[in-house]
């Protein structure tokens, strides 16, 4: 296998090629430094260990330049797994996972108790200064038991309120909050919530006045053609996003994804992207390159 030598002297870039692309990284790193970006992370980055390893990488070099990075993270893979181990079935009303007082134990030990300081620990390894949360945890997200189409959907929450102070506290201090999303109940109510980790993501973005807000997703970003990766829509204006719904462009698990990303922008979060975490380093080509990669919804 090379190592990291034959990678820095790779023959196919030449000392001017490498000139400039840092070059032209330079006025990005300079644009971000001290700009807060939420990323969320799911999906095959979350699953194939090379792809992580390359977003850890990257979290790990926005932070060492400055730029404040949260992390915010799902785990409906691990979930179904730790649900078939118990022999639990995995049950889903109108595309939400029903969540009753077991599943909610199980979601809560994945979640938080799992995947969370998985996530820490492969920051740590990769030389970040990371530390996990919950929603529960200092009161970060607040949330409110929801019914869909008048399905009782058990312990599933939507996100009332978000305390953002312990993320911007760590923020301040350097550090990389990594954050599972599962909700405390509004005041009165202490029952623990299960909640969408894209839309926790994006008031999460709104809260802290992200400058950016990412989403990782298995897609290149929205195709005017599904089977056509090379017809991807590289800029949508919000006042044109409607247009692509109505016209199919928009449609089935990508309508979520854009509504998270309109929340956001609506809620005053300048930049909002979806990219391909299929993409080794697709965030840092996002981040510092003039080709950009995904959708922006702006």
């Amino acid at each position: 296998m090379a190592d990291e030598n034959d990678k820095l002297t790779d023959p196919r870039l030449d000392n001017e090629s490498w000139s400039r692309v840092l070059v032209q990284a330079l006025p990005y790193f300079r644009h971000w430094v001290g700009k807060t970006v939420v990323v969320k992370y799911g999906g095959n980055a979350m699953l194939n260990e090379e792809l992580k390893a390359d977003v850890m990488e990257d979290i790990v070099l926005l932070n060492t330049i400055g730029i404040k990075v949260v992390l915010v993270h799902g785990g409906g893979p691990e979930i179904n797994k730790m649900l078939d181990r118990v022999g639990k079935e995995s049950k889903f009303v109108n595309g939400l996972r029903y969540t009753d007082g077991e599943t909610m134990e199980i979601v809560q030990m994945v979640l938080t108790g799992k995947l969370n300081k998985d996530i820490v620990g492969l920051l740590l390894q990769e030389g970040g200064k990371a530390i996990g949360l919950s929603g529960v945890d200092s009161g970060l997200l607040r949330a409110k038991k929801i019914q869909k189409d008048g399905a009782d959907l058990g312990f599933v929450g939507e996100v009332t309120e978000v305390h953002p102070e312990i993320v911007e506290s760590l923020l301040e201090r350097g550090f990389i909050p990594v954050i599972s999303t599962v909700a405390l109940g509004e005041d009165g109510d202490f029952n623990r919530y299960n909640i969408n980790a894209d839309t926790a993501a994006a008031k999460i973005a709104i809260a802290l006045k992200a400058e950016k807000f990412v989403q990782l997703t298995n897609v290149p970003g929205v195709l005017r053609d599904v089977n056509d990766p090379k017809s991807l829509i590289p800029r949508i204006r919000l006042n044109e996003v409607q247009e692509y719904f109505d016209n199919g462009t928009i449609a089935g698990g990508m309508i979520p994804k854009i509504e998270c990303c309109m929340l956001a922008r609506n809620g005053g979060v300048p930049r909002t992207h979806i990219i391909d975490g299929r993409v080794p380093h697709s965030l840092l080509i996002e981040m510092f390159s003039d080709r950009g990669i995904g959708t922006m919804i702006y």
